[in-house]
């Protein structure tokens, strides 16, 4: 999908039959409120597993949405049932017979940290199954929401793999090293529900309530945050969890400094004393 088909989505709604005519590709396009866009894995008859078709057609669109200024902040769920039940057995058994080069491809020639580098918020909306590498695309999101009794699974040691795609380094900082050891080592199945009291989702919601829920809680973002804030306050979580608190401090200062130069801070301040939404400008870099 190139960028004149976003400009295309984007300038009308997205009925149930225009969704019809999309249902062959991998993952949806939409924006469901201003600023927003939902990104849905779109195999539902696998349970959204994972292949590289849909890798390629996810990455693309996220570094899509990264670069387009009418995004602010995107939502991805999965249709159907599941979020992504993991990587999907077909690819799974074509890696098996050619171990030296399967796996890459499989998950979609990108690193699959892409989405902490989005210098906007990614939010999931994990709708059911969230399993193997699905589970590694949730953790990768800057903020988790999750329906009612969906089921999680690393799922990794019990097909004799090890901690997939950076899943190591996300888990503990998210659940604490013994957490992120049990779930990991054991493969075992978890809740939503117990998911939230670890750490590892915001948030657990009635089934029907998480994607606009989510999708709210992006939308308020998009009206409200200012997009360069938001940019620098991503880089800083990520980047800081490498450094001491007094690297971290004196960077702050320095980041704080060209803040106070943007135009946003003028009109963060100005809008909150006139008692109106923000006007915002798109992500700015310098």
């Amino acid at each position: 999908m190139c960028s004149s088909d976003l400009r295309s989505l984007r300038s009308r709604r997205l009925t149930p039959t225009t969704l019809h005519r999309m249902s062959d590709e991998s993952v949806l396009y939409s924006m469901p409120a201003p600023g927003v866009a939902l990104l849905t894995l779109n195999r539902p008859d696998r349970m959204n597993a994972w292949n590289a078709s849909l890798a390629s057609a996810y990455f693309t669109l996220l570094e899509q949405c990264a670069a387009d200024p009418e995004v602010r902040a995107i939502v991805v769920t999965g249709a159907g049932r599941g979020f992504c039940a993991g990587a999907d057995m077909d690819a799974l058994q074509e890696i098996g017979s050619n171990p030296g080069g399967g796996a890459e491809g499989a998950a979609g020639g990108k690193p699959q940290y892409i989405t902490t580098q989005v210098p906007k918020p990614v939010i999931a909306a994990v709708n059911g199954a969230c399993a193997g590498i699905g589970m590694v695309q949730a953790l990768m999101c800057d903020v988790r929401f999750a329906a009612a009794g969906a089921k999680f699974t690393t799922a990794f040691s019990r097909r004799g793999l090890i901690a997939e795609y950076g899943s190591s380094w996300v888990l503990p900082r998210l659940v604490g090293t013994a957490r992120a050891l049990d779930v990991l080592m054991s493969g075992r199945v978890f809740l939503a529900e117990e998911a939230a009291e670890m750490g590892m989702v915001n948030k657990v919601l009635p089934a029907d309530e998480l994607v606009p829920y989510a999708i709210a809680y992006a939308a308020d973002l998009a009206a409200n945050c200012s997009p360069t804030s938001m940019a620098v306050m991503k880089q800083q979580v990520y980047a800081d969890q490498e450094r001491g608190l007094v690297a971290a401090s004196d960077d702050a200062v320095g980041l704080m400094k060209a803040s106070l130069k943007r135009a946003d801070f003028k009109e963060g301040v100005a809008s909150f004393l006139e008692k109106r939404l923000p006007h915002f400008l798109p992500v700015q870099t310098s």
